[in-house]
C-alpha cells in the first residue's frame, strides 16, 4: 500500500500563501540552490504525484518549459524533468485532459478513487494542494506531513489545511535544516484512520 505524503513550503505560522492566489511563490520563501536539490531528491523518490487542480496547473506552465531553459540553473531544469516525467494525478471536476504523464480523476468518487490508487501504489504518493490534502486527511487517508518551515511569520494567509478544526497527533519521522534557514521536518500522522472520525 502506498502512503499520501502532502509536501508544502509553509511559514513558522503555518501559512502556506500570504497573498491569495500567489500559490507558493511569495517573497518570504528561501529557496535556494541546497534547498532544491532537496526538492529534486524528493521528487525524484516519489512513485508518483497528486495534485489538485490550482498546483497542477501553476506546476505545468512552469516545468516542462523549464527543462530546455538555458538560462535557468541546472537544479531547475532538472526539477523540470523529474515534474514532467513523473506520473501524475490531477484531481478535478472541470478538467477533462492533462499532458505530462497525467490522468485525471473526478466527480463525486474522487475520495474513492484515491484511495483505490493509495491501496494499488508502491511507495510515496506526494500530495500537491491544501484543498485535497485536508480532504484526505478527513477521509483518514492522509499519511505523512512533509514540511519545509521558512523563517518568517506570515500572521495571515492560506493556513497549511482549509477548514480543519480537529486535533492530529503526528510523530516525527526525520528532520533537516538547511543553510538558508530553512527547516524539513516529516511527520507520520498518528492512525490516519481515527482523522475522519
Amino acid at each position: 500500500m502506498g502512503r499520501f505524503v502532502y509536501w508544502m513550503n509553509v511559514s513558522l505560522d503555518l501559512r502556506i500563501e500570504q497573498v491569495p492566489g500567489d500559490n507558493g511563490a511569495g517573497e518570504w520563501l528561501r529557496i535556494d540552490e541546497e534547498l532544491h536539490r532537496e526538492f529534486n531528491a524528493q521528487a525524484r523518490a516519489l512513485a508518483l504525484l497528486v495534485q489538485g487542480r490550482v498546483v497542477y496547473e501553476v506546476m505545468e506552465e512552469y516545468w516542462p518549459r523549464s527543462r530546455q531553459d538555458t538560462s535557468l540553473p541546472d537544479v531547475l531544469r532538472e526539477y523540470g524533468e523529474i515534474w514532467t516525467a513523473k506520473p501524475k494525478v490531477l484531481v478535478s471536476r472541470t478538467r477533462h485532459s492533462a499532458d505530462h504523464n497525467t490522468q485525471i480523476i473526478g466527480g463525486d468518487d474522487a475520495i474513492e478513487q484515491l484511495a483505490d490508487l493509495r491501496a494499488g501504489t508502491d511507495g510515496s504518493v506526494g500530495v500537491g494542494g491544501a484543498a485535497l490534502a485536508t480532504q484526505l486527511l478527513r477521509a483518514g487517508l492522509l499519511d505523512e506531513l512533509l514540511l519545509f518551515t521558512h523563517p518568517a511569520i506570515l500572521g495571515f494567509g492560506r493556513p497549511l489545511f482549509d477548514d480543519y478544526d480537529v486535533p492530529v497527533e503526528l510523530d516525527l519521522l526525520e528532520q533537516r535544516s538547511f543553510g538558508s534557514g530553512v527547516t524539513m521536518h516529516r511527520y507520520s500522522i498518528r492512525d490516519a484512520s481515527e482523522a475522519s472520525s
